[in-house]
């Protein structure tokens, strides 16, 4: 008689879980992917590396530009979702999201594709000048607050 009420009891905790696990919110971030560089360089840095390794910094420097730079009116960091900016968190709202991080992906997945074919045909002093070009864009988003007024 006693595992009666005892069996009872363990569906209702598991029910209870189940359906909190449910309700859990599916928020997803504005900004998403690789969103920093791990060192930024300076000239002469640069200059003594290879051209296989400029592409890869290059590349890199791409890849986050692509994933912040579209999104600044919403957010410069990751961790930004719809609710936080008071965003309607809707049906529509949320496909909108997703199509426009599909995009994005699609859009790297391609330029890097190109890249990895062209750019080995580039200059390597004209790569040092793009990805310095590159870094100064992505300090100059630590700046950006400063150019909201209240």
């Amino acid at each position: 008689m006693k595992t009666k009420p005892t069996l009872l009891m363990i569906m209702f905790l598991l029910m209870i879980t189940t359906s909190y696990a449910q309700k859990k919110s599916n928020e997803t971030n504005i900004i998403s992917g690789k969103v920093n560089i791990s060192k930024y360089h300076a000239h002469d840095e640069l200059s003594r590396k290879t051209k296989g390794e400029l592409l890869t910094l290059y590349i890199e420097r791409i890849e986050v530009i692509v994933n912040i730079l579209p999104n600044i009116a919403f957010a410069t960091k990751p961790g930004v979702t719809m609710a936080a900016l008071g965003i309607p968190e809707t049906k529509e709202n949320k496909k909108a999201l997703e199509a426009n991080k599909e995009a994005s992906v699609n859009y790297f997945d391609s330029t890097v594709e190109f890249q990895t074919s062209i750019l080995p045909y580039s200059d390597t002093r004209d790569l040092v000048a793009a990805i310095l070009f590159y870094e100064e864009t992505l300090k100059s988003l630590h700046t950006y607050n400063d150019y909201k007024t209240d």
